[in-house]
């Protein structure tokens, strides 16, 4: 829902300002129409639907996974596809995987959302939107911006979006924020208030393979991008979850992890937590390490006094898992 245009509205109306209050409150409660929204006048609930968009994003699709993710792809008001996931787990956390931009600029070699036109950033609205779609499916407690885009280049519009999030169910300290390493949104997230969380796609300790995998790096080298994680932990007094997709024969050897390690083991023990991420197809020529050579990575990791796991991998089976969101443009 575009609040902006909502407050404007109700203030051409001659409304009390409580009415957008109101509003927001049951629509952040999983309301699903203004005919719901018992306490507003009938006539005003009428003139809502008629001059103010339920939401700013249209559902084009929904798809259910065997392990109860859900992924919807959306359409904004001017065309282009958005997708974003629910994930649901066996210990009853309900976590999104929200998007920031249609498409993603930086072309991360193994990542379907980069190999798609890139379309633009999405507005604060649109990203709450996604959270309030699944919200109205039942409660939600915990979010990853993880979906298509580059987070931190839209950082006004994501920390916009945080600022609602914990009225539909999700707290700062439940809301993690994804970067492939842009400094500037780095800093900028370390200086904010609240306890969001901070994760990195590294991929690759080695700056010639991960500027291959991730041309980002050319311009925001692995050395300095550390040094910003590890000032965000200075400040925040919260680890930095390391996101590392493991490619067969591409980053998986026992010398790639030996370089992880040294990489990131100098900031001390509690820096870091390693996700090791199986390899989802995407189309790409990559293939996945198989669960051998994942184990023995993460053996080595935490040999050397990282701290490694295994992310569970969701919704494979209907292209929602890590690195496959790539909608049609």
């Amino acid at each position: 829902m575009d609040l902006q245009l909502l407050a404007q509205t109700l203030d051409e109306l001659g409304e009390p300002p409580f009415r957008a209050r109101q509003v927001w409150r049951w629509t952040s409660r999983g309301a699903d129409s203004y005919e719901s929204m018992t306490d507003l006048p009938l006539a005003l609930r009428s003139v809502l639907a008629e001059r103010v968009p339920f939401s700013t994003l249209a559902v084009e699709n929904e798809a259910h996974a065997r392990d109860g993710t859900v992924k919807a792809l959306f359409r904004t008001a001017d065309g282009h596809p958005v997708e974003a996931v629910l994930m649901r787990y066996r210990d009853g956390r309900r976590s999104l995987c929200l998007s920031s931009q249609s498409g993603c600029p930086l072309t991360c070699t193994f990542c379907a959302t980069g190999q798609m036109r890139f379309g633009r950033n999405l507005t604060a609205s649109e990203v709450v939107d996604q959270a309030l779609h699944f919200r109205r499916l039942g409660p939600v407690d915990h979010a990853v911006f993880m979906g298509m885009g580059e987070p931190l280049m839209n950082l006004d519009a994501v920390l916009a979006a945080c600022e609602r999030l914990p009225d539909v169910g999700i707290t700062a300290r439940r809301t993690a924020i994804s970067t492939v390493g842009w400094i500037p949104g780095i800093v900028r997230l370390a200086a904010d208030p609240r306890p969001l969380g901070l994760a990195l796609s590294l991929h690759a300790a080695d700056p010639v393979l991960r500027s291959a995998l991730m041309p980002v790096n050319d311009r925001y080298p692995l050395e300095d991008v550390l040094a910003a994680c590890e000032d965000y932990h200075r400040r925040k007094r919260r680890k930095v979850f390391v996101e590392y997709v493991m490619l067969a024969g591409i980053n998986d050897s026992h010398v790639q992890a030996v370089q992880l390690a040294d990489a990131l083991g100098s900031a001390g023990p509690n820096t870091y937590k390693v996700n090791l991420i199986p390899y989802n197809p995407t189309g790409s020529a990559f293939e996945g390490s198989s669960p051998k050579a994942i184990e023995a990575f993460r053996a080595e990791l935490e040999r050397r006094g990282l701290r490694a796991t295994v992310r569970l991998t969701r919704g494979r089976d209907i292209d929602a898992a890590c690195g496959q969101l790539a909608a049609a443009g």
